[in-house]
């Protein structure tokens, strides 16, 4: 059997890697190619492209990407011919990922959508799409099931990936037991995994971290990078950024969120699916995301929930407090820092939070997704119906 992935957000790789394991583990023979990145690579598939080296939001952004990926859509539907796989299975990256499921539909191959893209939040009238183009759903999110059914779709709930990853890391204990032997209380920073969003969120970290550090002259901050490159531009932006002003307490490491998110008393990060990560382990954060005004009309009109953060959505409450920054910095950043101040000058509200988190957690972070999702990807496979409904 032979599976074509196209996965295009750096969490998407590491959620696909999972699978491809799980799948291993049942069909040691298994092929395995695609669209992707390294983390994919290194479990064994194939990479006919590394995506997650285009993972961009927006669309400006986008724009003069285009041509890289029509010409990408293209080389996909010539595999398909060529190569023939079992299945497609998209992650998330919808924009790219409804071409991939288009070719493949066309080819008669059956298409698996592992983590749907969130169209409860943004144009849920994008369903015909799904609904076109995609034979089954395996949900990651508890109340995405019942959203997709009630809209006609084949759907599976396996859980998300996160809270396996996070289940089977094995912290590094020697970094974990150095950091807490030092002096200095510890807040993480999560400047995001994308390139645009470091660059346009770090400055405003900054200068959270300056008034934080005025009021908490015993706090340090640990910073986890995702890339080396997005380390060094941390860096780099640092000195300009403090120019002038007493210098930051702040260590940079890449490949250390886990540890990061375990040591810290609470955290200010960038949105995204790690939050999850932040859940799973019962940290406190502050979220901040920073968008241009266009973005902030199309969520006016499109978006169908009031919060950007999936612990908050998950609860149907504010657990983390959250700033979606347009234009009004100057106010985002006092927010976001009385959020952190209060988490750091009062224990007690502080561990609300946690075991606001803990009970969550309890209710959702369920492990066993990428077994689930292979199994059912597997199961679908052995049944006619599915070849049926891709022809």
């Amino acid at each position: 059997m032979k599976l074509f992935f196209s996965v295009g957000e750096p969490s998407g790789d590491q959620h696909a890697a999972h699978l491809i394991e799980a799948f291993r583990r049942r069909a040691p023979q298994m092929e395995f190619m695609g669209y992707g990145g390294p983390m994919m690579e290194q479990a064994g598939c194939r990479l006919n492209y590394q995506l997650t080296n285009l993972a961009v939001m927006g669309f400006l952004r986008v724009v003069p990407l285009l041509k890289q990926f029509y010409d990408l859509v293209q080389k996909a539907d010539q595999l398909f011919q060529t190569e023939r796989p079992d299945a497609v299975i998209l992650v998330d990256f919808p924009g790219f990922n409804w071409w991939i499921a288009r070719k493949a539909k066309a080819a008669g191959i059956p298409v698996f959508y592992y983590l749907p893209p969130q169209l409860w939040v943004w144009a849920p009238w994008r369903i015909h799409k799904m609904r076109a183009f995609v034979d089954h759903v395996l949900c990651g999110l508890s109340f995405e099931p019942e959203w997709y059914a009630k809209r006609g779709m084949q759907v599976d709930y396996v859980g998300h990936p996160f809270f396996d990853e996070v289940a089977e890391h094995t912290l590094d204990q020697a970094f974990v037991d150095e950091q807490w032997r030092r002096p200095g209380r510890i807040v993480g920073v999560l400047p995001g995994s994308r390139n645009h969003e470091v660059e346009k969120n770090w400055p405003l970290q900054v200068q959270v971290m300056q008034r934080l550090r005025a009021r908490h002259p015993d706090i340090r901050f640990v910073v986890a990078n995702y890339r080396e490159q997005q380390r060094a531009r941390c860096e780099s932006m640092l000195d300009e950024l403090n120019d002038g002003q007493p210098p930051l307490p702040i260590e940079f490491h890449t490949g250390r969120t886990p540890e990061i998110i375990e040591i810290a008393e609470c955290c200010l990060m960038v949105s995204g699916s790690v939050s999850l990560e932040l859940l799973a382990r019962r940290t406190p954060a502050a979220v901040v995301y920073q968008a241009s005004i266009f973005l902030w009309f199309l969520k006016l009109a499109l978006s169908q929930v009031n919060s950007m953060t999936l612990p908050n959505l998950m609860a149907g409450r504010t657990i983390f407090p959250e700033q979606l920054v347009i234009l009004r910095k100057e106010r985002a950043v006092e927010r976001l820092t009385e959020s952190l101040d209060l988490w750091l000058s009062d224990e007690t509200r502080r561990l609300t939070v946690v075991n606001e988190l803990d009970e969550l957690a309890r209710r959702v972070a369920r492990t066993g997704a990428s077994s689930r999702a292979a199994d059912t990807v597997l199961s679908k496979l052995a049944m006619p119906s599915v070849a049926r409904r891709a022809a």
